[in-house]
């Protein structure tokens, strides 16, 4: 392969199929016989559970089960895990918060599961949920998280004492505190990455059936990886072997990190089928999923940066509340620690670093991983805190981030919190931003929209990503008999276009037509094992596995061409998808040399087939990484703000389809708009209720809302894999945020003000300027 000679912008080939109609999610699967589930969820932030009557609910017909926690004790089932066995910096270990699928003896958060209605219909099933009646004592909530760790606040867990359950730290502590002593300037600012509620397009939906004969579990449901479900359900939740469950993921729409995890109803489903031997479905309504769905960052962070004399970085210190929620999720305390302080060296040379990292138990619906998954929150602190240091010290912003970069010349890079950069140019990226936002006619703009009676601003911000996940991925490839080709893959599209990068590289390596590839995924059964997607891992861990695989397929290839032209294989060279004897025209197209050994197999003739299947090692994440310049406008009168340039410069590596890395660029700066801007969880402080529960009260970006993004790509080859790839899908939402709030800083720097936090409402922007 030429290393890098992929870099064509081809339109996806999924897309047809899904426009049309004619993807296939999992409500849209139905089976002979099958129940509809709903779900009775606690009304109550924090309760105790006196008592549930189950008895008015089971008399009504059709109604074949009504499920409570107790049932679920008394079938000896296990609990929904947190897979992170996360130490405290003193050596011990994190608190626990037991999960189970129905909440027993306490619910912990609104919409905390009670009851599993199982009936012919779904009316049927919330009609009889109508009927159920729970007694609770209620209790006393905490849902702030800048107070919830205060003394004499109601605790979530008594196993996690001030709601905090877990204190984590990275860094040397020591060398950071010398450093911040010496420091001729030190810069603080406390910020605050809001609450997400994720809201992907198709929400969360299950369809299990079980056979008694074989003891085994099919579990359709919309996820980011099937085995991962299928090894939990297994070995947490069931206490059985993961080979009695086969999970079945189709089309996904949408995922944004929040469907990777192991849920309640997924195993509900898989419980009640084996109960009642019957089908059994639950389909996620939209309300529902505000009040179910893991959400997203939830942090409030202190951090300080210590600068020298000449403005040189010399140490950061942070310290980060976490909200974990009620529950902790599969990966949450992961998120905070782990993902989000890999990334706080960012781009840039500091010589120390330590990071506090505090999870919070609230009574809200629980934190997990949401695009980016703490490398935004890190971003974003880093990002904020330069802009303060610059305007503190009167250097200007720009100045700051140029003699703090790494340079090329450094590469490879070991940061303080152990990463290691293999590649990148960031002054190269910085240079090309401005030049393309044109930087230098700000001032002229600025002055013209005043002269309008608007405040303009102009910010930016550096980000750097750290990919992660398996460190393993499987291809397989099978030459069918109609005459495609199937890939087997190990990672799950959630809408990013995988089926068109894979076949892409399918095609480039062994020459077989676009049209002739499929890509399969999302069946534990078809293949034994894969990482899913998360991380921005997919393409350079797939794509390394798809590598070596065709790899195989060609050495196979010219033993089988060369049984078939009687030659011997070293005299067979490959190219273009042809097998031919080298130094003649005699050779043979890979599609026809694998159904011509297809046939002598099936005659019982020797053959050596196609066939090959490849685990690969992935042992390096990748450092994505680039610059973001946005222009804003806003109305004192009104607090509006009007985003009027977006530029992004990214350097994702090589680049195998730049149509669809603008694509996710695009995809990613909306949703960090729609955090900066709009997007605000409410809970109320007295009640625990989620206010901000429907679509209706909580504000998602509209295209009104969203300039024209324009990405320009600068390819600085990663050197960790064979593709040069870096990941690019977790890209645009890692830099949008500081860069837009950076803006909006800068568009009222007039008015004296120098901070404001995340959602920058019109309401929030207006108060800000008249208390100015």
């Amino acid at each position: 392969m030429a290393k890098f000679g992929l870099s064509q912008s081809v339109r996806r080939v999924e897309d047809p199929r899904l426009l049309k109609g004619n993807g296939r999610y999992t409500d849209d699967i139905s089976v002979p016989g099958q129940l509809h589930g709903y779900l009775l969820r606690s009304p109550h932030a924090h309760a105790r559970i006196v008592s549930i009557d189950t008895s008015a609910a089971l008399a009504i017909p059709g109604v074949h089960a009504v499920l409570t926690g107790q049932d679920w004790l008394a079938d000896g089932l296990g609990e929904i895990p947190c897979a992170v066995p996360l130490k405290n910096r003193d050596g011990s270990l994190r608190a626990n918060t037991p999960r189970y699928g129905l909440a027993v003896e306490r619910v912990r958060h609104v919409g905390d599961p009670v009851a599993f209605i199982v009936a012919d219909t779904v009316q049927l099933a919330r009609d009889a949920a109508e009927a159920v009646m729970v007694d609770y004592d209620i209790l006393p909530s905490a849902t702030d998280l800048a107070t919830a760790t205060k003394a004499g606040q109601p605790q979530v867990w008594d196993s996690a004492s001030n709601n905090v359950c877990f204190d984590w730290a990275v860094g040397d502590q020591a060398r950071t505190e010398a450093l911040f002593a010496s420091a001729a300037h030190v810069t603080k600012l406390t910020v605050v990455n809001n609450r997400i509620v994720v809201n992907s397009m198709e929400g969360r939906a299950a369809l299990a059936e079980y056979d008694p004969a074989t003891s085994r579990f099919t579990l359709h449901a919309g996820t980011q990886g099937s085995w991962l479900i299928k090894d939990l359900l297994g070995k947490s939740v069931f206490h059985l072997p993961p080979e009695n469950f086969r999970v079945v993921t189709p089309d996904v729409g949408g995922g944004f990190g929040m469907k990777i995890f192991l849920y309640a109803e997924y195993a509900l489903c898989c419980w009640a089928a084996r109960r009642l031997s019957r089908p059994v479905k639950w389909a996620s309504e939209r309300m529902e999923a505000f009040q179910s769905d893991t959400q997203g960052r939830a942090n409030l962070t202190e951090g300080e940066l210590a600068l020298d004399k000449d403005g040189k970085f010399l140490a950061l210190r942070t310290r980060n509340y976490a909200d974990m929620g009620a529950y902790l999720s599969t990966f949450a305390p992961f998120i905070p620690c782990g993902a989000g302080t890999k990334v706080l060296a960012s781009v840039y040379g500091f010589e120390a670093i330590y990071a506090n990292v505090l999870g919070v138990v609230t009574n809200t619906v629980p934190v997990d991983a949401y695009r980016g998954a703490g490398r935004p929150e890190s971003n974003y602190l880093v990002e904020r805190l330069i802009d303060s240091a610059a305007r503190e010290l009167g250097i200007d912003r720009i100045e700051l981030r140029r003699r703090n970069m790494v340079p090329q010349s450094a590469m490879p890079h070991t940061t303080p919190v152990g990463q290691n950069y293999d590649s990148g140019d960031f002054s190269q990226v910085l240079d090309k931003a401005m030049a393309k936002s044109d930087w230098a006619g700000f001032a002229a703009r600025r002055a013209a929209s005043a002269a309008k009676g608007l405040r303009r601003g102009i910010g930016m911000a550096y980000y750097l990503e750290a990919t992660g996940g398996d460190p393993s991925e499987r291809a397989e490839f099978r030459f069918a008999e109609d005459g495609y080709v199937d890939v087997l893959v190990g990672t799950q599209s959630t809408g990013q276009g995988h089926e068109t990068a894979y076949a892409m590289l399918t095609h480039h390596q062994l020459g077989i037509p676009m049209d002739k590839i499929r890509i399969l995924q999302g069946d534990s059964d078809a293949a034994p094992s894969g990482g899913g997607t998360g991380g921005a891992r997919s393409l350079y861990s797939e794509g390394t596995a798809l590598l070596a695989t065709a790899a195989t397929v060609i050495e196979k290839g010219k033993q089988a061409a060369g049984e078939v032209l009687e030659a011997a294989a070293a005299d067979i060279e490959f190219e273009g998808g042809r097998f031919g004897i080298a130094g003649t025209d005699r050779g043979i197209g890979i599609l026809e040399l694998a159904a011509t050994q297809r046939a002598r197999a099936v005659r019982g003739e020797s053959a050596t087939t196609l066939d090959a299947a490849e685990v690969a090692a992935v042992p390096h994440g990748t450092y994505p990484n680039g610059c973001h310049i946005a222009e804003v406008e806003v109305d004192p009168e009104t607090g509006h703000i009007a985003i009027d340039r977006y530029i992004v410069v990214d350097d994702v590596g090589h680049a195998i389809n730049p149509l669809i890395v603008r694509g996710q660029v695009h995809g990613g700066v909306v949703q960090g708009i729609g955090q900066a801007f709009m997007e605000r969880t409410v809970y109320d402080p007295e009640t625990g209720q989620l206010v901000s529960a429907s679509l209706n009260d909580y504000a998602l970006p509209r295209a009104a809302d969203v300039p024209s993004i324009e990405v320009e790509l600068v390819e600085i080859p990663c050197e960790t894999n064979p593709l040069g790839v870096k990941g690019a899908g977790e890209a645009g939402a890692v830099g949008s945020p500081p860069a837009v709030m950076n803006a909006l800083v800068d568009a009222l720097s007039v008015d004296g003000i120098t901070h404001l936090d995340m959602p920058a409402t019109p309401e929030v922007v207006w108060k800000a300027l008249h208390a100015a």
